[in-house]
């Protein structure tokens, strides 16, 4: 069982800047698991935002924030990361951190979930 955590959201402004970070809570390495970001704004489904494949590999990213968001891990791999820029309103959302064995764009394909930070973007 993997227990993750996040942090960083906050308020920010259109256009502005935000660092979400995701680590295990036993501060195990996060590099055996393929990891994903998903959010969910009210009143919606939640929704893949990107993913990196296992052990740092290559990322991909939902067509909505391509270009602003950037998912990276450390160098110990114990913290993934989600660098969002050029913040739209329509970025409002709780941002959940996923683990599980494989990379995909599906919720459920993930065993490992944090509890969520909220992100809002004022206009």
């Amino acid at each position: 069982q993997v227990q993750l955590v996040e942090s960083g959201g906050g308020l920010v402004q259109a256009g502005g800047s935000l660092r979400l970070s995701c680590a295990a809570a036993s501060g195990r390495t996060l590099r055996p698991y393929a990891m994903a970001w998903f959010r969910q704004a009210p009143g919606k489904e939640r929704e893949f935002v990107g993913a990196s494949r296992r052990s740092g590999g290559s990322t991909y990213y939902a067509d909505s924030v391509k270009g602003r968001f950037t998912i990276s891990r450390d160098n110990a791999q114990n913290t993934l990361y989600l660098q969002m820029n050029s913040l739209k309103p329509e970025d409002t959302a709780i941002y959940y951190c996923a683990g599980g064995d494989v990379a995909a764009t599906v919720a459920r394909q993930y065993a490992y979930w944090g509890r969520g930070t909220q992100v809002t973007v004022s206009s």
